[in-house]
């Protein structure tokens, strides 16, 4: 799929929109529209990236750190007990743009294996579950992790 394209580019580039939780010079975090649970987020590198295996070694660093951010920061903003962090690589892969899901996870929550059932966000609730993400990343790190003039709504 050719960047232009890409869904993901798109909100990357400011033209679609998204709950944007962390947005850093390499890598955007933002909630999946259909998530497994509310608070589902998605890691994306800025870089047009289809798989795991055409990831450039110098973004291996940005972008698994920034996952390993967005678990800690699920488990701090929602409550949650852990989290599921996965990611597909060319089979089942919804959208060819590497993202990562960190998924909030409590035990007795019903998520069983890879069956991944979605959910819905209703008017206004994933805005609000954004905020609260991005209020427990501000207080992790002391930056709300959006760089000025690129939170998008």
């Amino acid at each position: 799929m050719p960047e232009r394209a890409c869904q993901f580019c798109a909100i990357i580039r400011g033209q679609e929109p998204a709950e944007i939780v962390l947005d850093t010079p390499e890598v955007l975090a933002f909630l999946d529209r259909r998530p497994v649970f509310k608070g589902h987020l998605l890691v994306v590198p800025r870089d047009h990236v289809e798989t795991l295996t055409d990831l450039p070694d110098p973004l291996l660093e940005p972008v698994f750190s920034a996952a390993r951010l967005m678990a800690a920061t699920v488990k701090t903003a929602l409550g949650c007990t852990g989290s599921f962090v996965a990611l597909n690589n060319t089979v089942s892969q919804s959208v060819p743009h590497l993202h990562v899901h960190v998924v909030p996870r409590t035990k007795g929550d019903g998520l069983r294996g890879f069956f991944w059932p979605r959910t819905t966000y209703e008017d206004g609730e994933m805005t609000e579950y954004a905020d609260r993400l991005r209020a427990a990343l501000t207080d992790q790190t002391g930056a709300d992790g959006i760089r000025e003039g690129d939170q998008r709504e």
